[in-house]
């Protein structure tokens, strides 16, 4: 909140610059004329203005340099996240004992594939997509996909949510 209100304030110090920068040059321009002021105030007025344009863009350029910064850091984190979900779902397998067929059938099956597209992928039947589906949700203890999908959630969400206490019927 505090970076959105000083990228607020910077940008209406722009803008009020800017602003009168491009209306000294229009009054020249058009041949216009202004309450007179003294020749020293106004050039301190339009050093100012520029001053406030040139600090305007440095702090912007701050500002955009620490927010690609922190993408970076989220993206990296990501990754790490990533690699560790990669890393539970090889556990997981081991612990089940898959075989390398059903270890890539889990996968697909994780990643949302239907098991045409799987059988497809695999360059198989449908029938042993279902019967390598069967044998990986036996092994898990699962009835089906969405209770595998959850066995992840869960371990990724370290654990499984807390259950709220059910209220007594009067």
């Amino acid at each position: 909140m505090k970076g959105l209100a000083a990228f607020a304030i910077l940008s209406a110090l722009q803008l009020i610059c800017g602003a009168f920068l491009l209306w000294d040059i229009l009054t020249s321009l058009l041949g216009l004329t202004s309450a007179p002021i003294s020749w020293a105030l106004y050039e301190l007025i339009e050093i100012g203005a520029v001053l406030g344009l040139l600090l305007g863009m440095a702090v912007s350029a701050s500002m955009l340099w620490r927010s690609l910064s922190r993408q970076r850091r989220a993206e990296a984190s990501l990754r790490l996240a990533s690699g560790a979900f990669l890393a539970v779902l090889e556990e997981r397998f081991d612990d089940w004992a898959l075989t390398p067929a059903e270890r890539d059938v889990a996968l697909f099956s994780i990643k949302g594939l239907s098991t045409a597209e799987i059988a497809q992928a695999r360059n198989t039947s449908e029938g042993t997509v279902k019967a390598q589906t069967n044998a990986i949700y036996r092994k898990a203890g699962v009835s089906g996909r969405p209770q595998l999908l959850s066995l992840f959630i869960d371990e990724l969400m370290e654990g499984p949510l807390p259950v709220p206490p059910r209220e007594e019927a009067a």
